[in-house]
């Protein structure tokens, strides 16, 4: 019995430092594969995650000023109507319909034109 337990104690430190060097193993093939990761990576000119997160916080808000944007200038629009179609019963004719680039141009016409 005693040369079994010998040998099982033999055994159970052969098993045991087995396990160790693997052990030891898988943290220096994490090692290089991360290594090797970050290497990969610092080559394909990826942003960071902080240099990510700043970017989304400007689309984020650029989108919420965009809808902003959006509400008021339907608020004016319907203003503006509202405001023609007051000025065409009080003066009982259509005003003239002008885009918004030649707005102007009627009203202060160039300086040849004017005399």
């Amino acid at each position: 019995m005693q040369v079994d337990n010998k040998l099982l104690d033999d055994l159970a430190r052969v098993a045991g430092g087995a396990i160790g060097a693997l052990t030891g193993l898988r943290g220096e093939v994490e090692a290089q594969v991360r290594q090797q990761f970050e290497r990969i990576l610092s080559q394909m000119d990826v942003v960071s995650r902080e240099e990510f997160e700043a970017a989304r916080e400007m689309a984020v808000k650029a989108r919420t000023e965009q809808e902003d944007l959006t509400e008021r200038v339907t608020a004016l629009e319907a203003l503006v109507a509202t405001l023609v179609a007051e000025r065409e019963l009080s003066h009982g004719a259509p005003g003239p319909k002008r885009s918004a680039r030649t707005h102007g141009a009627a009203e202060h016409p160039p300086a040849s034109e004017a005399s």
